[in-house]
């Protein structure tokens, strides 16, 4: 049996691979091993056209027969390298017929560049700091996309930035207030410069932004600041360059890019033709595996899966890919079978309700999805210069929108990596070409960031947006930091947004609520107003009420879902924000018995020019009066030490912990 099968496999170097014996241990790729007194490395890939497969690297001098990998069945091949361990470079050395190909490991860990050699990798090095990090509810998720080679770089520096140099602005993001950091694609690409949708090596973290422990150490530290981290995967496509996935163990059809991929038609996408073959299992496995990998070993938070729509189609509009659908359901499948509030996301742009439905009854699954019914209705309000041409009866179909019937289903936003870049600008600069810190480019833009944090679905911002950054995206200019400071007011804004959105005083809970009427649509002044709300009653019935024009409002009748004092929670016209502003009286209103907007009550209320107002009812209550009854006492001292070392009622400091700071908070506060 033996000789048949040497014989099979094309002679000495088959004969040479079955000496050196199949790994009996587990796992793809470069696994280091350590037990009964052995430690080493054991190599596995998978090449089912090789006529023989061995390893070589630093450990046996780049020797093509000195390692060679025994056939496991079904096109696998493995070994055990005693005496190897992290930071040895290897390469497959791949024979098929005549032909030797030098190939990276497909699930290589580390590289040491996109067209260098791949690392053995420890996984269990890197200790990890924090431990009891708890993912917040996704009612409260308010999501912070970053670009780490531009995000990290400081004034006067070219990026990329590192990871390292990223945590050095987490600060930033803390005292914003947003609890979830949206990373753009991580993964090793070629160069040292791209968004990252063109992976090169799917397995590993781009080596100029720091490899694999600095992303781990990324993620530690945002989670001591109670901030989840999401990646961003490409599945669509690899690629198309430093790819040595292609053709990986020299077989391939119809020009096609062999195993790992489509060999006909299904493999053209609008960035090559590396369109991975959903149909062959081992490919499926590989994408599944990888997801797990970011969700367990990087304890991420979540993954946004980058342009589903080409996994589940070929082209824009057609034809289907069957097996791509049941990818994203695979894929879906596996991160809920993790548990722990992992959130899945998906960027399809299609407005297809399928997407976010459970695999259970055919959807594929995910959490939620970029939303493309709000951003193409929205800016169109926000860019035009002439306030006649606005159209209110969009931006109410653009608040309104939900998929399934479930307000957490898509992602909102006014500014993200594509809708900012090749050419097209950052909302402010549309508005004011060339002057982007213009009254009217403020306004009109923070208006805008007003909706996207008081509408139904999870909101979004893209880096820099909370300083009116003017540049349009591109992975070789770094964010004006000095922004921040020349617009501290715009800053402060987005953090008096972020703190409502999140509920952070207890005083707008229906913004985390299921619940929206848009009861107010005035296309002739351009006001719009709606209701949102969880359960109802004090601190949870909110109202938003917007002016889209230039006009200020004085004594405007709105109808209010509840009778009583509407206090203001935020006014976007305070001078505060800008020494500019008006500050047009924005008061707390009462209602009177004046049916209006199908509703029992109404009030007046006063608004300046292309601002925001949001109201609520009830008194502000102190933080530290976490039972709510007026009293700072035993009682919430008692509910503070039951949480204690977790996150929930008591983490007064919104670090994600309850600890000795939250204490030292609530004694100084103490019979209050």
């Amino acid at each position: 049996m033996a000789l048949a099968v040497v014989t099979a496999l094309g002679g000495i170097g088959a004969r040479d691979a079955l000496a050196g014996g199949a790994s009996t241990r587990p796992g793809v790729g470069a696994v280091i091993y350590s037990a009964g007194g052995q430690s080493g490395v054991t190599f596995r890939t998978w090449a089912p056209f090789a006529s023989s497969v061995s390893v070589a690297g630093t450990f046996n001098f780049w020797n093509t027969n000195a390692t060679p990998m025994a056939p496991e069945g079904n096109g696998w091949w493995s070994t055990d390298v005693p005496q190897v361990g992290a930071g040895a470079q290897y390469k497959f050395v791949i024979r098929n017929g005549g032909s030797t190909l030098w190939k990276n490991d497909p699930r290589a860990r580390r590289v040491t560049n996109s067209v260098g050699n791949s690392v053995v990798y420890d996984p269990n090095a890197y200790q990890w700091q924090t431990t009891s990090w708890q993912m917040p509810s996704w009612d409260g998720l308010v999501m912070y996309e970053m670009h780490p080679g531009t995000f990290g770089a400081n004034p006067g520096q070219s990026p990329p930035a590192t990871l390292q140099a990223c945590r050095a602005k987490l600060d930033h993001l803390e005292s914003l207030g947003v609890n979830a950091i949206a990373l753009m694609p991580v993964n090793e690409f070629p160069g040292d410069r791209s968004w990252g949708y063109n992976p090169s090596h799917p397995w590993t973290v781009e080596t100029a932004y720091g490899g694999p422990d600095a992303l781990k150490a990324f993620v530690d530290d945002a989670h001591s600041r109670g901030i989840a981290v999401l990646n961003d995967v490409v599945y669509n496509h690899f690629g198309p360059t430093d790819l040595d996935l292609w053709r990986f163990d020299g077989w391939s059809q119809n020009g096609g890019g062999g195993i790992f991929f489509y060999n006909d038609s299904r493999a053209q996408t609008p960035w090559g033709d590396t369109r991975p073959d959903y149909g062959r299992p081992e490919v499926r496995d590989y994408l599944r595996e990888n997801l797990v990998l970011w969700l367990t070993e990087f304890r991420m938070d979540g993954t946004r899966v980058d342009a589903t729509k080409f996994i589940r189609r070929v082209g824009i509009s057609g034809p289907e890919i069957p097996d791509g659908w049941w990818v994203l359901q695979q894929l879906n499948d596996a991160a809920n079978q993790l548990g722990g509030g992992k959130i899945m996301v998906a960027e399809d742009l299609d407005t297809d309700a399928w997407i976010t439905r459970p695999t259970s009854s055919g959807g594929a699954g995910f959490d939620s999805q970029w939303c493309s019914g709000f951003y193409p209705k929205m800016r169109p309000a926000l860019v035009t210069s002439n306030d006649a041409d606005r159209n209110m009866w969009d931006v109410r179909d653009a608040i309104a929108l939900s998929y399934n019937g479930n307000w957490l289903q898509r992602i909102v936003y006014t500014e993200s990596h594509d809708e900012v870049a090749n050419g097209r600008s950052r909302i402010p600069e549309e508005i004011s070409p060339g002057n982007a810190g213009s009254w009217w480019a403020r306004k009109r833009s923070t208006l805008g960031a007003g909706v996207v944090f008081a509408t139904p679905g999870i909101p979004m911002i893209f880096q820099g947006q909370e300083f009116l950054e003017d540049e349009w995206f591109r992975d070789d200019v770094a964010l004006d930091w000095a922004r921040a400071q020349t617009y501290s007011g715009i800053l402060q804004l987005y953090r008096d947004l972020v703190a409502l959105r999140r509920n952070s005083s207890d005083l707008t809970r229906g913004l985390r609520g299921a619940s929206t009427n848009v009861f107010h649509v005035n296309n002739l002044n351009k006001v719009i107003a709606w209701h949102r709300w969880q359960s109802g009653g004090e601190r949870d019935d909110t109202v938003i009420v917007c002016n889209f024009s230039a006009t200020p409002l004085t004594n405007y009748r709105i109808g209010m879902p509840r009778p009583g004092l509407w206090r203001v929670r935020l006014n976007s016209d305070w001078s505060g924000y800008s020494s500019d502003y008006a500050n047009h009286p924005c008061f707390d209103t009462s209602t009177s018995q004046v049916a209006w907007d199908g509703l029992s009550q109404s009030a007046l209320v006063s608004l300046g020019a292309y601002s925001i107002a949001i109201f609520s009812q009830g008194a502000p209550t102190r933080p530290e009066d976490l039972n709510r009854d007026g009293r700072i006492d035993a009682l919430d001292l008692s509910v503070l030490l039951a949480n204690w070392g977790g996150a929930g009622s008591g983490d007064l400091d919104g670090n994600g912990r309850v600890d000795g700071i939250d204490l030292s908070r609530l004694l100084a506060a103490w019979g209050s």
